[in-house]
């Protein structure tokens, strides 16, 4: 029984829902436009201001299918309204971050600095103040790319479990382990 997929989702105001041939949903809002093509087996329907989505049976494909697509949904539709942000840190001696436009520079203690360029989708700020490790706060309203660039950036100098250096989301705790103990 999907407890998900059985919950409505309400359009905020300001917010377009359309459904073409094939199951295509197509949400437009004040912060972009996204598509999503749901599994045919699913009807979906807009009633009152709410998107429900029904299932043909009880089968385990179709009630797998019934909550991921209503999580999507609902996804996209907080994505065109609201926005999702995603906020990276940089700890380590030496580790900074720059940004010109949508060229994202870091320098991780590698021999040479990573560029990195963002899709138009994707904004980016950096801050580097004394004091507190550089960060990086990625905005979009996608959170699928969102999260992926959000992975990638922090795959170039994941945390090490010794000293805790690397990119790390904002508040991760990373699990730290014991070094080796001194001799006699």
């Amino acid at each position: 029984m999907s407890r998900i997929g059985k919950s409505p989702i309400s359009l905020p105001k300001g917010v377009e829902f359309n459904i073409s041939k094939g199951n295509l949903v197509t949400i437009k809002g004040p912060k972009g436009e996204l598509q999503q093509q749901v599994d045919p087996d699913l009807t979906v329907e807009i009633e009152d201001g709410e998107v429900t989505l029904k299932r043909p049976t009880e089968q385990q494909r179709h009630r797998a299918m019934h909550g991921l697509y209503r999580s999507l949904i609902n996804n996209m539709v907080q994505g065109v309204s609201e926005g999702f942000v995603k906020e990276l840190e940089l700890v380590g001696v030496g580790y900074r971050v720059t940004n010109t436009g949508q060229l994202l520079e870091l320098t991780l203690g590698f021999s040479h600095p990573i560029l990195f360029a963002l899709p138009d989708e994707v904004s980016v700020s950096t801050t580097m103040e004394k004091g507190k490790n550089p960060a990086i706060r990625l905005e979009s309203y996608d959170k699928q790319l969102l999260g992926q660039i959000a992975a990638k950036i922090r795959s170039f100098r994941k945390p090490e479990p010794y000293k805790g250096k690397g990119v790390r989301y904002k508040g991760e705790q990373i699990r730290r382990k014991a070094g080796k103990t001194a001799g006699k």
